[in-house]
């Protein structure tokens, strides 16, 4: 058998950020990955250029060959991804890690923490081991923003107006976040709006939310009860004790993001 190879794939979310962190000084050949969608927040990649300088070695960057999320958008038919489609994440993230780790024996260093109820990506390769250091040392949230902040690195600045990385498109964010992606990066927001068609033969709308569209969302009227209702939320989180207080993005009845993605 050959050498093990030890590889810790980051997203530009802050659990990822926190392993590499964590894993820095315990596993020195550890190999860095970022699967790239090309379709990343600016503030993802800065976080991850913030964490390099951290690690002291460069994260390796790994796409699927050109193909980006049109190429696979056509060949889907124009159907955009969805929490029951996930093809965005196969595609563009598993298959880039799948091709870059070959058959090689890998232990794959996944920034699940001991407080979420999740498993995250766990490949059917054979020769992919997942390793959870935070569940198996029972570190939380608070854990991982105090490995984050000792860094000198903190939280993510999308942290602000978002809960977790990903394409700025992606169909998981809340409306709330949506209309963060509105007020903090019009552009992107345009653009995204562009992908949402309706067929003209059975009159389907094919969104990113679902029952409105981002130029429905984007009606001042609209944001102004998207943020009222969020407040509501938040007065109602605040009056607990818990790390939610922390993820007020969160909502525990909506499908949890792609583990990969968004880490």
């Amino acid at each position: 058998m050959g050498k093990v190879r030890r590889i810790l794939s980051v997203s530009g979310g802050k659990d990822s950020a926190a392993l590499a962190i964590y894993m820095r000084d315990k596993i020195v050949d550890m190999e860095y990955v970022f699967c790239d969608t090309e379709k990343e927040l600016p503030e993802t990649y800065e976080y991850l250029a913030k964490l390099e300088l951290v690690l002291g070695k460069p994260i390796l960057v790994l796409k699927n060959d050109g193909r980006g999320f049109d190429h696979y958008l056509d060949l889907y038919r124009g159907y955009l991804p969805s929490p029951g489609m996930r093809w965005c994440t196969r595609n563009l993230k598993l298959e880039p890690f799948e091709r870059y780790v070959g058959d090689d024996e890998i232990e794959s260093y996944v920034g699940i923490r001991a407080d979420e109820d999740r498993e995250g990506y766990i490949s059917t390769k054979p020769n992919i081991r997942p390793i959870f250091p935070f569940k198996e040392a029972g570190l939380g949230y608070s854990d991982i923003v105090g490995i984050l902040n000792e860094a000198g690195i903190g939280l993510p600045s999308y942290r602000k107006w978002r809960s977790r990385s990903g394409c700025y498109f992606c169909f998981f964010q809340q409306k709330i976040e949506w209309v963060g992606l509105l007020e903090n990066h019009p552009d992107l927001y345009e653009l995204a709006s562009r992908y949402e068609k309706t067929d003209e033969a059975s009159g389907k709308r094919f969104t990113w939310c679902s029952h409105e569209s981002l130029k429905e969302l984007a009606l001042p009227e609209r944001v102004a009860a998207i943020k009222a209702e969020h407040e509501r939320r938040l007065k109602h989180v605040q009056q607990s004790s818990s790390d939610r207080l922390l993820d007020i993005f969160d909502d525990s009845d909506e499908p949890k993001a792609c583990v990969i993605c968004s880490l």
